[in-house]
């Protein structure tokens, strides 16, 4: 049986996230030289490039290859009425409700248990494709596929903070497993030094 490794991006840094803002189809953050960085070197030829439909989503994966295709399973929540707002100028019960009920959506979007079920979708399609699936996205899709792959309760969904640019690494061979790998990040390091 050949493997399925899915490697997560989480797209890179926005003005919104900056502010403390819910996301709306926002473009990057991304100032001065390190703005062009490549970072398609990482990875290994023959993989397949995904991305969101989401400027922040396609301007990311363009870091990583030109050849993104836009997967809608990939899309970040749908946050209705919150798109752009200031999360501390919410109402406070309203937010507690969205933070403690997975299954409300008073922003009048998605809730967080139809993103989970959305990406829990995607990856089981993912299960009969063999190779390597890039896949460039938001933190609230990461975090539905660490439920997913970990089997973690809905309640901790919330609790998983995922960087910008992080890379989460999962493989398939018959069951999903999360991978930690050891990476000299950022590249400009080179080699890890060795304790002394």
């Amino acid at each position: 049986m050949h493997a399925t490794r899915l490697t997560l991006i989480c797209h890179a840094l926005t003005p919104l996230q900056k502010r403390g803002r819910f996301p709306d189809d926002e473009s990057l953050a991304l100032n001065g030289p390190g703005a062009t960085l490549s970072l398609a070197g990482g990875f290994k030829k023959g993989r397949r490039l995904l991305c969101g439909p989401e400027a922040r989503t396609r301007e990311t994966a363009r870091l990583f290859g030109t050849d993104a295709v836009i997967e809608p399973a990939l899309r970040d929540g749908d946050f209705g009425q919150w798109k752009g707002q200031d999360i501390g100028q919410l109402d406070s019960d309203a937010l507690t409700t969205w933070l403690t009920d997975s299954a409300s959506a008073p922003h009048g979007g998605e809730s967080v248990d139809q993103i989970c079920t959305r990406v829990a979708l995607w990856m089981e399609s993912l299960e009969s494709q063999p190779g390597h699936v890039l896949a460039v996205t938001h933190p609230f899709v990461i975090r539905a596929a660490m439920l997913y792959v970990m089997r973690y309760p809905i309640a901790l969904f919330h609790r998983i903070d995922v960087e910008p640019l992080s890379a989460t690494e999962l493989r398939f061979n018959g069951v999903w497993r999360l991978r930690l790998e050891t990476h000299a990040w950022p590249p400009e390091h080179g080699k890890i030094a060795a304790p002394q």
